[in-house]
């Protein structure tokens, strides 16, 4: 059963306070370089960092690396570290690695921040970069019945739409309309062989320096939200 989502900063403070774990993936089976310190292995905790950073980068490597953005669901209990599904327009090329056979990697990017040195306790510093990110690794297959499709999308949708309380029901769309609509895309899932998460949080330094770091953060002003960008990209192109 999928669990609920933690509050977002609760999560990330938890995470960047916890245990180190000891065992690191072996060596040329890890998508990306992940010093001891930032390595988080506790999977309820990626798989609520997954749920709720579910908008990913879909990363394939045949025949050239391709990178397609989707939003994702997450089936916590299938398989071994969960179950991953989304979906792509048919005509993207990338569908061709939607053979079983292909490996793939799916990122779930989290929040990112420049680390001023002058937020430290500690005087011989230099400036750094946090951010938390997970990477699932594992092979593509397609999903070819329509009504699993159907209702694939009828929940990721949900898992959307519920927040914002919105009247918009999937459910409500005749079939006449929403099984055409389908042949335009083609869904995937993706059983996760290998979870990495790679927390970068300042989690290794002082007590006094991570104070620092939450203070800073607290002052820094806040990244341009999509309303922002929409709103300046449409007053220049239009």
């Amino acid at each position: 059963m999928e669990q609920p989502n933690l509050n977002r900063r609760d999560m990330l403070t938890g995470l960047a306070l916890s245990a180190f774990p000891s065992d690191t993936p072996p060596a040329g089976a890890s998508s990306l370089y992940i010093p001891k310190p930032h390595l988080v292995e506790d999977r309820q905790l990626l798989h609520d960092f997954m749920e709720e950073f579910a908008f990913v980068n879909l990363v394939t490597a045949s025949p050239t690396i391709h990178v397609t953005h989707i939003p994702t669901l997450l089936y916590r209990d299938r398989g071994k570290f969960g179950t991953i599904w989304g979906h792509i327009a048919r005509n993207n090329p990338q569908s061709a690695t939607f053979d079983g056979k292909q490996p793939a990697v799916i990122v779930f990017q989290g929040p990112q921040s420049y680390i001023s040195p002058s937020w430290y306790t500690t005087a011989e510093v230099v400036p750094t970069w946090n951010f938390a990110v997970v990477h699932a690794s594992g092979k593509l297959k397609p999903i070819e019945d329509p009504k699993a499709m159907h209702d694939f999308l009828a929940q990721l949708i949900h898992k959307f739409e519920g927040p914002k309380n919105t009247s918009y029901d999937f459910a409500k769309l005749p079939d006449s309309f929403t099984y055409p609509m389908i042949q335009h895309i083609i869904g995937f899932e993706m059983e996760i062989e290998l979870l990495e998460g790679k927390f970068k949080l300042g989690q290794e330094r002082s007590p006094g320096d991570r104070q620092g770091i939450l203070k800073g953060l607290a002052a820094t002003k806040p990244d341009r939200s999509l309303l922002d960008v929409t709103a300046a990209f449409y007053q220049s192109h239009t």
